[in-house]
């Protein structure tokens, strides 16, 4: 069974944000880059399952040539093969992105899918559009389940779950299918150095889709940075003096005695 699972280079999710000055883009001069964590587990199941049913587990990334680094870092996790679909750097919007994604997913007669599972993450962890996995479904025509918490493959079916409100529902897709798994779905292997050593020495494929022309009724007008939430902490005493600094703030700032 040949699993692949689409991967995205976003800024490390504990990074502080700043915007460049036309409030267009995010200022990456001074960041680090991973992969999402939802995508972190896609990469694993894929490996995961890959391993389990006697088949292969391949990366996939659409971005810049950075991106080299996150594809090494699934080989690392022990997917077999890497693919970069490289562009220029600049954000593609989720129909380009998808349309690239599907025409690079399909065999060499160019019309049936070259896997038997396809993963995404839920979302990225930069724009969270929740478009890109069902946007490559469709394309295919392969069956999507999204927001999956727990997944198995049975007899050439995947039985996919998914968390909801008050309990559980259950899914069953044909192979060929695509998933979008969350974050929790599994515990993401951590890559030896010894394997991050190797994973630099295997080759990556590269393809250069070009963005296609869609019409658009979507404008993104400026992006806008989260309100810092930092405090000042503030010293009320030291030892006993403090108590009645203390007992002020607990009856008369924040009312809990």
């Amino acid at each position: 069974m040949d699993t692949v699972a689409c991967i995205k280079r976003v800024p490390d999710t504990g990074a502080k944000l700043t915007l460049t000055d036309d409030e267009q883009e995010i200022d990456t001069s001074h960041l680090g880059f991973t992969i999402s964590p939802h995508e972190e587990c896609a990469v694993e199941e894929a490996i995961q399952v890959a391993d389990d049913h006697d088949g292969t587990a391949t990366v996939v990334s659409l971005g810049p040539a950075d991106a080299e680094e996150q594809l090494r870092t699934g080989l690392a996790m022990t997917a077999d093969e890497a693919t970069l679909l490289e562009t220029d750097g600049e954000e593609w919007r989720p129909r380009e992105t998808a349309a690239a994604l599907a025409d690079a997913l399909n065999g060499d007669a160019g019309t049936d899918p070259a896997f038997d599972l396809l993963l995404f993450g839920n979302e990225s962890a930069d724009v969270a559009n929740h478009q890109v996995g069902v946007r490559v479904a469709e394309r295919m025509d392969v069956p999507f389940v999204a927001g999956v918490s727990d997944l198995t493959i049975e007899d050439g079916t995947a039985v996919a779950e998914r968390d909801v409100t008050g309990g559980t529902e259950v899914y069953e897709l044909d192979l060929p299918a695509a998933v979008g798994v969350k974050e929790g779905l599994n515990t993401p292997r951590y890559a030896s150095m010894r394997a991050k050593m190797q994973a630099r020495k295997q080759s990556i494929g590269r393809q250069n889709p070009v963005a296609g022309e869609f019409d658009g009724a979507i404008e993104k007008v400026r992006l806008e940075a989260p309100e810092s939430t930092e405090g000042a902490a503030e010293v009320l005493g030291e030892g006993p003096d403090a108590v009645p600094a203390v007992l002020d703030l607990l009856r008369d700032d924040l009312e809990v005695i």
